[in-house]
């Protein structure tokens, strides 16, 4: 009998252990979730300096073979294109753009209103030689995206060649504006006409004017020994010769003087004579 007890014992305490309340706390605790990571921005598209105009053809990969095509598109740029035309630079830019050989051009397009700014009759005052050096001021000799004015070096070259005394260009780019100093003007890049991966076209809102078309600022020489004037040095030598008139009048005068005093002295010996002669036949 003792021994069934002790075993009734045993399963009691084996039951006992295997549903305590406390074997919930015996399982395993469940690791703690890690929270998702968050995703990284997406970087935001860099946005041209210059906006695009709503009249502006397509951007493309191709280069044109006739930039006319553009202008004529675009429909603002009509004296450009005449004054492109008969300076044949159109057929010069074509061909460049065909062949390739060159790095790529950027053309500063004034349009029509900036050319109606110019002085009436500038245009037709300028001889041939002067309207090529005017649209070669306009025009650079490599491709300048409209993201990248800024790491333009100045005075930046153009086709008319690099004189910071006679053709300075300079840009500037503030916020997304694109300004433009020639020394005379100062004008603002107001859009894309064009743009490929070698053209670039952009509209002005000023005709380029170069420095050399109005007289060229001379750079400060040594000082020099200052000269009398020539008016001065007139106005000395008048006086001068004033003083020998004088002087020369007064010589004169004073030998009229001694002739006259001599002529005096000669009449009064001459009427002494004749009065002794009269009073001699008297006598």
């Amino acid at each position: 009998m003792k021994q069934i007890m002790f075993s009734f014992s045993i399963f009691v305490l084996m039951f006992s252990s295997l549903y305590s309340p406390n074997t919930a706390a015996t399982e395993p605790v469940a690791s703690p979730k890690h929270a998702p990571a968050p995703k990284a921005a997406s970087p935001t598209s860099s946005k041209p300096l210059v906006p695009t105009l709503p009249d502006s053809p397509d951007t493309s990969d191709s280069t044109p073979d006739d930039i006319t095509k553009i202008f004529k598109k675009a429909k603002t740029f009509t004296i450009l294109t005449r004054l492109l035309k008969t300076t044949e630079i159109m057929n010069s830019i074509n061909s460049q753009l065909i062949t390739g050989k060159s790095g790529g051009l950027t053309i500063l397009a004034p349009d029509d209103s900036a050319f109606s700014q110019l002085k009436a009759g500038f245009l037709n005052s300028l001889n041939e030689n002067k309207k090529i050096e005017l649209l070669q001021f306009h025009i650079l000799p490599q491709f300048v995206d409209s993201n990248n004015f800024d790491s333009l070096s100045n005075p930046v070259e153009t086709v008319a060649g690099k004189d910071p005394l006679k053709r300075p260009l300079n840009f500037e780019s503030l916020g997304n504006s694109v300004n433009i100093s020639t020394g005379v003007v100062n004008a603002t890049v107001t859009g894309v006409v064009y743009q490929d991966n070698k053209l670039a076209i952009y509209r002005l809102d000023k005709v380029l004017l170069p420095l050399d078309f109005f007289g060229t600022k001379a750079p400060a020489s040594a000082p020099v020994a200052a000269k009398a004037p020539k008016a001065g040095k007139g106005k000395a030598s008048s006086a001068e010769d004033e003083d020998e008139t004088t002087t020369q009048e007064q010589k004169s005068s004073g030998a009229v003087s001694l002739i006259g005093i001599e002529g005096t002295k000669l009449k009064a010996i001459g009427t002494a004579f004749v009065a002794a002669a009269m009073f001699g036949n008297c006598i």
